[in-house]
This record gives C-alpha cells, sequence and structure tokens, in this order.
C-alpha cells in the first residue's frame, strides 16, 4: 500500500510552477537563475563550459553564472537583461518554467510579459540599497497581476556581513508595502546569489535565519492550475466549414477552451450577439468526446445554424458574462509613445479585436505611497493607472480577478500594431475613481461610440 508521504511525492513530481523574476540593475537576477540552474544541476555539460570559457576571457577566476540565461550579445556586453529568457528546469519534486525578466526601468514591459501568467513572482532586493522605487514598482506589476505568491529575495548579503538587522529591516518595508497592495502572500528570504548562500543549499553565514531556501520554496509552495473551477469561456478562433462530400454539411467551432468545461447536451449562449444553442458534439484529437475542459483546443458543433466567427465567445447560459462596451480597467502602460484621453486606439480581448477611444484617465498611481494622482491626461511608459475605454463592438470580459484570461486585454496602436497597455478589467489595488460626466465630442473618422 502507497504512503500518504509517497503519494504526496508522486503528485509533486508531477506540477509545474511558473515563476517569474525581478528586481532592478544589478541586483543579480540572473546569478540568482544561474546558481539555482547551477546548484540544481539543471545545467548541460556544454553550456557549462561554454560560460567558463567567456569567464576565463574576460579574466574572472569563477564561472559567471550570469551568463547562463543572458543570451543576447547586447546583454553579455551590457551586463544588464533586456529581453525575458525563458528557461525550463525541473528537480525530483517538481517541473519549473522560469521567466528571467529585465531589471532596468526601460524594459519594464517585458516584467509585464513574464509575469502575466506566473504562480509566483521572485523579487530581488541589493542588501546595500533596500527597497527602491523600481522594486515598488515590481511589487505594484505582480499585485497587478494577481500573482498569488511573492518571494522577496534579499541579496548580496555577503556585502553587508550578513546582518540579520540589514534582512530584517528590508523585508519588514517591503512586507508593509506589499501588503498594501493586495499580495496575498510574501516570503522574505535572506541570499547571496554569487556565493550560492539560501538559494540551493541552506547558508553557513546565516544561522540566525531558519527558513527555506529559495529552491525549497519553490518546490513546496502550493500552486493550483484548476481552470475548470471556473465558468467555461469559450473563444472562436476558427469557423470550419470544409463542405467536402465526406462532410457537407459540417460546422464547427474552433478554439481553444479559456476555462470551465463544456458538456455535450449544455444550453450555451453566443456573444456578443446573445443567441442561444445547444451543444450537440465536441470534437478533440479527430475524435468525439461528451466533455472537454481548460486549456484543451476542441471544435464545438451547435444544434443552431448561428452566425458566428473569429472572436465569438460561446459560454454556458447559466453563467454568460455581461456585455459592455464601456471597459474600466487599469493599465500598465508600455509603450513609448503616451495614451492619452481621446486616443483612438484597438482593443484585442481574447480573439476578438476591435476599435475604441479612450474616454477618460481617471487616475495614475503614485508608487511612494501608492496615492492615486487625478486626472493626468496621459500615461507615460512604465505607468500604471486607470482608464475608461469605449470600445465600437461590446466585449464579454470578465473581472481580471475572476479571470487572468478572459479579464485581460491588449490596447494597440491601429496605425502601426504597437501594443501600448495591457489592461485589466474592473478592479484591482487602485482605488476607482469616480466616472466624470465629460460630454463626448463627435470624431470625424467614426471613432465615436
Amino acid at each position: 500500500m502507497t504512503s500518504t508521504t509517497e503519494q504526496f511525492a508522486d503528485v509533486s513530481a508531477t506540477t509545474l510552477l511558473r515563476f517569474a523574476t525581478a528586481g532592478s540593475v544589478d541586483d543579480g537576477k540572473s546569478t540568482l537563475v544561474g546558481r539555482l540552474l547551477h546548484d540544481s544541476k539543471s545545467v548541460l555539460t556544454d553550456q557549462m563550459e561554454a560560460v567558463e570559457a567567456v569567464s576565463q576571457a574576460r579574466g574572472q577566476e569563477a564561472p559567471d553564472l550570469a551568463l547562463l540565461t543572458d543570451g543576447l550579445r547586447a546583454e553579455r556586453e551590457q551586463g544588464i537583461t533586456i529581453d525575458v529568457a525563458y528557461r525550463y528546469f525541473a528537480t525530483a519534486r517538481r517541473r519549473f518554467i522560469l521567466a528571467d525578466t529585465p531589471g532596468h526601468v526601460q524594459y519594464t514591459r517585458n516584467m509585464v510579459t513574464g509575469a502575466s501568467t506566473a504562480d509566483l513572482a521572485v523579487v530581488l532586493v541589493d542588501a546595500r540599497n533596500g527597497v527602491i522605487e523600481q522594486t515598488r514598482r515590481h511589487a505594484a506589476v505582480a499585485a497587478l497581476l494577481r500573482v498569488p505568491h511573492v518571494v522577496l529575495a534579499v541579496n548580496k548579503m555577503d556585502l553587508v556581513g550578513y546582518q540579520e538587522s540589514v534582512f530584517a529591516a528590508i523585508a519588514e518595508e517591503f512586507t508593509a508595502y506589499a501588503s498594501d497592495l493586495g499580495v496575498p502572500e510574501i516570503t522574505a528570504i535572506p541570499i547571496s546569489a554569487l556565493a550560492g548562500d539560501n538559494v540551493v543549499d541552506p547558508s553557513a553565514n546565516m544561522d540566525w535565519y531558519g527558513g527555506p531556501t529559495v529552491l525549497e520554496h519553490l518546490e513546496t509552495v502550493p500552486v493550483s492550475h484548476d481552470l475548470t473551477a471556473c465558468p467555461a469561456r469559450f473563444p472562436v478562433q476558427y469557423v470550419i466549414r470544409p463542405q467536402s462530400a465526406e462532410h457537407p454539411d459540417y460546422r464547427g467551432y474552433a478554439g481553444q477552451i479559456a476555462s470551465g468545461v463544456l458538456r455535450v447536451g449544455e444550453a450555451v449562449t453566443v456573444l456578443p450577439s446573445g443567441r442561444t444553442s445547444t451543444v450537440v458534439g465536441i470534437d478533440a484529437l479527430g475524435e468525439s468526446v461528451d466533455i472537454a475542459w481548460a486549456p484543451q483546443s476542441v471544435t464545438l458543433r451547435l444544434a443552431d445554424d448561428i452566425d458566428i466567427s473569429r472572436g465569438d465567445l460561446i459560454a454556458p447560459s447559466a453563467s454568460a458574462p455581461a456585455t459592455t462596451q464601456d471597459v474600466e480597467a487599469t493599465v500598465c502602460h508600455v509603450a513609448d509613445q503616451p495614451l492619452a484621453v481621446g486616443a483612438r486606439v484597438l482593443i484585442k480581448h481574447t480573439t476578438r479585436t476591435v476599435k475604441a477611444i479612450v474616454k477618460e484617465i481617471p487616475s495614475r498611481l503614485t508608487l511612494d505611497d501608492l496615492s492615486q494622482h487625478p486626472n493626468p491626461g496621459q500615461l507615460v511608459a512604465n505607468d500604471i493607472g486607470r482608464v475608461v475605454v469605449r470600445t465600437a463592438e461590446p466585449l464579454a470580459l470578465d473581472a481580471y480577478a475572476d479571470s487572468r484570461r478572459t479579464g485581460s486585454f491588449l490596447l494597440i496602436d491601429p496605425a502601426d500594431g504597437t501594443t501600448l497597455a495591457a489592461g485589466m478589467a474592473g478592479e484591482s489595488f487602485a482605488s476607482k475613481a469616480q466616472a466624470g460626466d465629460q460630454a463626448a465630442e463627435a470624431d470625424e473618422e467614426g471613432w465615436d461610440f
């Protein structure tokens, strides 16, 4: 008979943790990731030999483990991370997908990319510098993206004499700040990525610390990927009409189930039209099935011939989301050009893209004290603020707090396709500003909705 411990080990060996690293420039993110990979024996021999060769050519006595993740030539030359570096590794207890995100304020937008699907974020702080503005920005992005677990890794403890008081002060300040943002769980760990203290192996230099190492915490933190607990959402990607001799009347709607469970015989509503029908067939991997769940890619067949196209959303009639043309959301502005009131944009939500106008920017978040700067008029690169967007056609949005997949969207420049902002519908840690009663001015190009 299998023991409870053995059953847990079997389950944990199959679980996957997606996590992202963030921190300011030179806080040691890439070194931490390199140390994790090296000390957990997740580096191939030829990779390590290449790192050793480059390090020796630079005159360094020890291998520079940051080179394991800084793959771009510009990154290696400047000693900074520019792009999001994804790494895949595994231990006996869990599999990992790691997103090593840039620390420079210019590339904060890439942290949004890396953390958008993360279950955990590791925020690094240089023990000599403490919590700085970029640390607050990364904490705000993690909270905004509803990352459920945050690890504060206070790095370079070797450079402050491994003093407990230094670590305690930084941990207290960051925990208070992140808690005010609504981060549900914060774990502080003192480390030295360069020396390997508390990364994979416990440190002999900090006997005052009795908590887990970084890897131990990553291996044991509880994660849930149960998308089936949410109401079913099926964004249509493609309509399949073979019209062949073998399938003369086949009409299927292909896509990936974003959340929930769909069953044959279930009553569904197609949004934004609001028309109803019944699921009469589900095709998955060339076979008909009675049930399908997120994140499976399937083709649905309905009882009625309804006008359905890419961008429509199919949901159970009992739990269908409301549609709206007035989207209130928090956005992280990622483009170089400002986002101003009155801007004409495209909004991309799941598989649907529609025209829209930015009607209001009620507030911008001030990172120092988490206050709201009212009516800033525009958002610039790396700003976080509230927006009200009026769309040309209705969208079926969930609140981001309920669904990270169907509650998120992108604002896009219609002129060149540049991504302007990443948006999270509904409430966030930012206080909801009162909507103004400003009258909309007509737009001669048909963007007034």
